[in-house]
C-alpha cells in the first residue's frame, strides 16, 4: 500500500484525523512520571499517552529533538516509543525536519523511513530549503518503502513568514514550494504531503487549492491558537486529506484542567475526545 492509502485507512478506522504530538518536556511532566532518569521518564510518559490515545486516534508524531537532547539514552527512548506506537497500531510520523544533499539525504531517509529502517517511521518531516535535489532522495525512499514525506510549506511559527512569505518573481516562496510539492504528490500518488500551519487560516485555504493531491499535516491547533474552524480549510469535501496535530493541548492537558483533582491520564483522554468532537462538529465534514 502507498502511504496515502495507509493514512486514509487509519483515519477511516478511527473516524477522525487527530494526530497526537509526543513532545515530552521535563518541567511539564506529571509529578508521578518524574522517577529515575529523564529519558526513562519520557519513555514511560509517552507509552502511557499511547495507551490512552491509540484506541481513539490514527497517528502520533514524536518530536525527535525532545529525546535527542538527552543523548544516547534519549535516542533509545525515542526508538522504544516509536516501536511501542507501531505495536499499538498507530501510524508514526518522525518529526525531525531533516534535510541535506546527496548521499547524506539518502542516509537520513534510509535510517528513518519504513518498517525496515532503524527508526521504523511511517513518515517524516523534511525542510525544502536546500532545494529539489535535497528532497528527491526522501521521495525515492518513501515510494520504495510505502512511507510518506511531509515537506515544510507554511509553518505555524510567526517567524516563518520571514522567508516563506518573501516574494520571488511575483509569488511568495511558500507558494512556489507548494507547487513543487503538488507535482511530487501527483507523481507519487500522495506519498508526498505538506506541513501547513493552522495559524495561517487564509493561506491554509489557498494552499489546499494549490495542492489538491497532497496530504496535509496541520500544526498549530490548540495551544498555538489554531481552531477547528481554521483547520476545516485543510480538508477535501469528503473530509479526507489532512492530519491535525495537537501536542501540548493533549499530552499536558492536566496543566489546564478545570478540576485540579483530575488524574493526568483522564485529562489526556478528555482532551483527546474533546478535540475529536470539536472537529466533527465544527469542520462540517
Amino acid at each position: 500500500m502507498t502511504f496515502s492509502q495507509l493514512l486514509s485507512a487509519a483515519i477511516r478506522q478511527k473516524g477522525n484525523p487527530v494526530l497526537v504530538g509526543l513532545d515530552p518536556r521535563w518541567e511539564s511532566l506529571p509529578q508521578s512520571c518524574k522517577t529515575g532518569a529523564v529519558a526513562d521518564s519520557f519513555e514511560r510518559f509517552c507509552k502511557t499517552i499511547i495507551d490512552i490515545t491509540a484506541p481513539l486516534v490514527p497517528a502520533v508524531k514524536p518530536q525527535a529533538a525532545f529525546f535527542e537532547q538527552y543523548g544516547p539514552d534519549g535516542m533509545t527512548a525515542l526508538r522504544n516509543v516509536i516501536r511501542y506506537a507501531k505495536q499499538q497500531g498507530l501510524l508514526v510520523i518522525f518529526d525531525g525536519k531533516r534535510n541535506d544533499i546527496g548521499s547524506t539525504a539518502e542516509a537520513y531517509a534510509a535510517g528513518i523511513l519504513g518498517s525496515e529502517s532503524a527508526w521504523g517511521a511511517d513518515a517524516m518531516t523534511v525542510s525544502p530549503y536546500l532545494g529539489d535535489d535535497s528532497i528527491e532522495p526522501f521521495v525515492k525512499t518513501a515510494v520504495e518503502r510505502g512511507a510518506g514525506v511531509y515537506v515544510l510549506v507554511k509553518t505555524s511559527n510567526p517567524g516563518g513568514k520571514m522567508l516563506q512569505d518573501l516574494e520571488v518573481e511575483g509569488q511568495p516562496i511558500y507558494r512556489r514550494v507548494a507547487e513543487y510539492v503538488e507535482r511530487l504528490a501527483q507523481r507519487t500518488a500522495g506519498s508526498v504531503g505538506a506541513v501547513v500551519g493552522a495559524t495561517w487560516a487564509e493561506q491554509l485555504a489557498e494552499l489546499r487549492q494549490v495542492m489538491p493531491s497532497a496530504p496535509f499535516l496541520v500544526p498549530g491547533y490548540g495551544t498555538q491558537g489554531g481552531t477547528a474552524e481554521d483547520v476545516a480549510k485543510a480538508f477535501h469535501r469528503d473530509g479526507s486529506g489532512a492530519l491535525i496535530n495537537n501536542s501540548r493541548g493533549i499530552i499536558f492537558a492536566h496543566l489546564s484542567a478545570s478540576d485540579p483533582e483530575i488524574r493526568w491520564e483522564d485529562a489526556v483522554e478528555s482532551a483527546t475526545r474533546r478535540m475529536i468532537a470539536e472537529l466533527h462538529t465544527l469542520t462540517e465534514r
